[in-house]
């Protein structure tokens, strides 16, 4: 007799199988690129302060070999993970187990990694983890965790139906990347440099436009400019939170942020319902976090209930691309201050209506927002074709669990 489920299911192979640890030690300090392991399942560059460290001790990790954290993966719901492809070499933490896979032909390594990534593996990891020691998976526990193991040839058609998709997501993301930077640098020309395009479509303050000393900026600006503050330029919610009995994610009540861990590159995730509305922002209004790090920004896609760990800011005279960029330009400030050691924790409700702006004339904004609609709408296409490559990311991933044999099995 045949069975398809249990043809599939005699395909999982554990972990431990074909996997084996590695510890070699920087004793020559031959080593120096040290790399940090993020919870996003990346290496990322160290920034720990190395003073005084016997560097011998750390692990050295080459291309192709695996690190990974099993301390709290039941409090942050992730085992991180991470394949080493862009170093041939480095050092990382003798805190964290190194391993590599012992036959490259019978498993590849970024076929493994895929299957680190899958939401699944997390949620299993994290079961496991509730018997151990501050939430932590035990490195036994792991390798008796399971994965299908199809043949060399179908693991690669695989990852190259990934890496098509992956590689389509960089692209969207460094193209958003450059068309954000584009436009921050046309407001710095308009508003910071004074250049915007006068009468004859020259910039202004270096083709003679006049300038007059204000002594509350203590600067010349472009005459009609003025200094004022945010709340005279842009109507201002401050966040509430619904009680925490009205939390869903079963798409109960409307939409709700409730600070910065939903935010994305310009606009949020979904995560998050509430049945007890309280306060609300509108499409295309600006969600700014009001607490550490203050500053940071998105943009509603969608009307939706904002907690206190958000504030929502809306044009009022319609432009708030102009005021997008406008808060970039703030932010860039509370990042000043932050390194000269003022640590913004949060921002009363008052802090935040009183930032000091430059106030230009209303036509030289509606024009900077003219110009810039057209950048956004772009960014807009990239991030909502963002969204439909990254669920078709998720659709292989998932699909992994249900790869199939060349041949059946006969049980």
């Amino acid at each position: 007799m045949y069975s398809r489920s249990l043809a599939m299911k005699s395909n999982f192979r554990k972990i431990g199988d074909y996997i084996q640890l590695v510890d070699k030690r920087n004793k020559d300090l031959e080593v120096s690129q040290l790399l940090g392991l993020s919870i996003s399942k990346q290496f990322i560059s160290s920034v720990a302060n190395t003073i005084g460290t016997n560097m011998k001790n750390y692990k050295i990790i080459s291309k192709n070999q695996f690190a990974c954290s099993l301390m709290q993966v039941r409090r942050d719901k992730k085992m991180p993970v991470a394949l080493l492809n862009d170093f041939d070499e480095a050092i990382i933490s003798q805190a964290y187990p190194v391993f590599e896979i012992i036959d490259t032909n019978l498993l590849l390594p970024e076929y493994l990694m895929m299957w680190f990534s899958r939401s699944e593996f997390d949620r299993h990891a994290c079961f496991l983890a509730v018997g151990g020691v501050r939430g932590s998976l035990e490195w036994e526990d792991f390798l008796e965790m399971e994965l299908p193991v199809p043949t060399v040839e179908k693991q690669n058609e695989i990852i190259k139906e990934y890496n098509t998709i992956v590689n389509r997501i960089k692209l969207n993301e460094q193209l958003n990347q450059k068309l954000e930077e584009t436009a921050q640098a046309i407001y710095k020309h308009w508003f910071v440099d004074f250049e915007f395009p006068n009468k004859d479509g020259k910039p202004y303050k270096s083709s003679g436009g006049k300038m007059v000393y204000n002594e509350e900026l203590d600067k010349e600006v472009p005459e009609g400019w003025e200094k004022s503050i945010l709340v005279n330029i842009a109507d201002i919610i401050m966040g509430q939170s619904p009680s925490g009995e009205s939390y869903n994610e079963d798409g109960i009540g409307e939409l709700f942020y409730q600070g910065r861990t939903e935010f994305g590159f310009r606009f949020p995730s979904v995560k998050m319902y509430t049945s007890e509305p309280k306060r609300r922002a509108s499409k295309g209004d600006i969600l700014m976090s009001v607490r550490a790090p203050v500053g940071d920004l998105n943009i509603a896609n969608n009307d939706c209930c904002i907690g206190r760990g958000v504030a929502s800011l809306k044009s009022k005279i319609n432009c708030n691309s102009f005021l997008y960029y406008l808060m970039i330009d703030v932010k860039n400030q509370f990042n000043v201050s932050n390194d000269e050691g003022t640590i913004f924790g949060s921002i009363t409700k008052d802090g935040l209506y009183e930032i000091e702006v430059i106030k230009a004339d209303n036509k030289t904004i509606l024009s900077f927002n003219d110009v810039i609609k057209n950048i956004d709408n772009s960014i807009v296409l990239y991030c909502n074709e963002l969204v439909f490559l990254n669920e078709m990311k998720d659709l292989i991933l998932s699909k992994m669990s249900k790869v199939e044999l060349d041949k059946e099995v006969k049980v």
